[in-house]
């Protein structure tokens, strides 16, 4: 049942989130949280992978043409696709937010801010234009915020290019970071110019993370964006949901397979909305999990396979003869529902920010197996600070696969994880509370953003 908003005030605020789902779920939920503190919310979003309206009736959306629309292109997460809707949405976003001004001008409800994602490198510039206050909602982990600041500084220190010789060397000035772990050149303008759009024109930072979870770290932002607000508000999937109105049969099917294993006895397997895998790669981790012979629940999503479209052919019949019960494959699951599950003891990860902070919310330990941006970042901190995963250090072989499965699901290391990831869920439960540090950073958000439109507070 959708949440009740709490207050009615009289200000709006417009978000833009970048059309990537890793993006839009943060930013809807951060909608959310703002809706039921009671500001009317306005969403400008590309026609490129946008949204459905009807599953978020308290939101008015507004639609801008971009050129991926228009060409067809299909789903990808490249840096190179994020430039060109940067070249192709300047101008719409400009007449849209320009629209909704005026709209709310003849409606005396105010814009009180824009909160956009940084990787749109042109919002600052434009909200200053148009003098509206913007923030920027960073969708990513702190530790990711750190090096893509540090990237000219990791450069003048010859780190670049990148040499197999020393991938596994650390990082110094960014522990725990190894140099295996740090972006190839051809992303650095992209990522440098999100730091310099975070810090320019930009009234404050809200992060989908908690001070638990990244305390340590949160000092060197600071450092690093000096006297720009800094609000840790999450995990937003917990305190805000995004509708679930669009789940499917796939659910139930899961769900009801779960249902029939022990607690902590269920691996769960899905490498997110983008990744990809060659031919060989995918049958590797086929014989990996059957090998192991531990349950799994593996989403073997359309295009998991570089140039296929389909998955089902690949699986050889000897592999499917083994599984019996003991594997379930799906093309499509609710994670969040499935992490929540008691069956389920681990999760295969490509890291993600998201999967990463869900999978601690729920006390799922990790095996990670990180492909490309942030994800090589949240990985290393999932197994080297946090302690709570192991990482296949040696890419996707059967033998290593098996190996890691049964550390983390049947020895005592994996058990000592899930000791510690019991602990931060504990700590995220927590935070959300009345008291708490994102609890509390929510309401100095709220006012935060008050103070741009005049009013004073919220109303109690």
């Amino acid at each position: 049942m959708e949440k009740k908003q709490e207050n009615k005030l009289c200000c709006r605020v417009v978000l833009f989130p970048q059309p990537y789902i890793g993006h839009i779920t943060p930013m809807l939920n951060l909608g959310n949280a703002l809706h039921h503190k009671g500001f009317s919310i306005n969403v400008i979003h590309t026609r490129f992978n946008s949204p459905n309206p009807t599953e978020f009736p308290n939101f008015n959306f507004h639609f801008i043409e971009d050129v991926l629309s228009k060409a067809k292109t299909p789903l990808s997460g490249s840096l190179d696709t994020i430039t060109i809707l940067n070249k192709s949405c300047l101008e719409p976003f400009r007449e849209c937010l320009s629209q909704i001004l005026e709209e709310a001008s003849k409606d005396k409800e105010p814009v009180a801010c824009l909160i956009s994602d940084p990787l749109w490198e042109f919002t600052g510039i434009v909200a200053d234009q148009l003098n509206v206050p913007r923030l920027a909602l960073r969708t990513g982990g702190l530790l990711a915020s750190i090096l893509y600041e540090s990237l000219p500084l990791l450069q003048e220190k010859g780190y670049f290019p990148l040499q197999d010789t020393r991938k596994e060397e650390p990082v110094l000035e960014i522990p725990p970071l190894k140099v295996k772990d740090l972006p190839p050149e051809r992303d650095h303008d992209v990522l440098v110019s999100m730091v310099k759009e975070t810090k320019s024109n930009c009234q404050g930072i809200i992060c989908n993370t908690f001070k638990e979870l990244e305390g340590p770290t949160l000092d060197r932002v600071h450092g690093a964006f000096l006297a720009t607000p800094i609000f840790l508000i999450g995990p937003l999937h917990k305190s805000s949901p995004v509708s679930k109105s669009n789940l499917v049969s796939t659910n139930e099917s899961s769900i009801t397979w779960l249902n029939k294993h022990a607690p902590n006895s269920v691996l769960y397997v899905s490498f997110g909305t983008l990744a990809a895998v060659s031919k060989e790669q995918f049958l590797e981790v086929a014989w990996g999990l059957a090998k192991s012979q531990q349950p799994f629940l593996w989403v073997t999503r359309p295009r998991l396979i570089n140039g296929l479209e389909k998955n089902d052919e690949l699986f050889p019949e000897e592999f499917l003869e083994t599984l019996n019960e003991r594997g379930h494959i799906v093309t499509w699951a609710p994670q969040q529902q499935i992490l929540a599950h008691p069956a389920i003891g681990g999760f295969w990860t490509h890291c993600g920010w998201n999967s990463t902070i869900e999978s601690i919310c729920e006390g799922v330990p990790m095996i990670c197996f990180p492909f490309f941006g942030d994800q090589m970042m949240n990985a290393r901190h999932v197994t080297d600070v946090l302690k709570v995963g192991l990482q296949l250090e040696k890419g996707l072989e059967r033998q290593e696969i098996n190996r890691a499965i049964r550390r983390l699901m049947v020895e005592k290391e994996g058990q000592e994880m899930r000791e510690r990831i019991t602990s931060l869920k504990e700590k995220a439960d927590h935070c959300l509370v009345k008291g708490g540090s994102s609890y509390e950073s929510s309401d100095q958000l709220t006012s935060h953003i008050l103070s741009f439109c005049g009013a004073e507070k919220m109303k109690s």
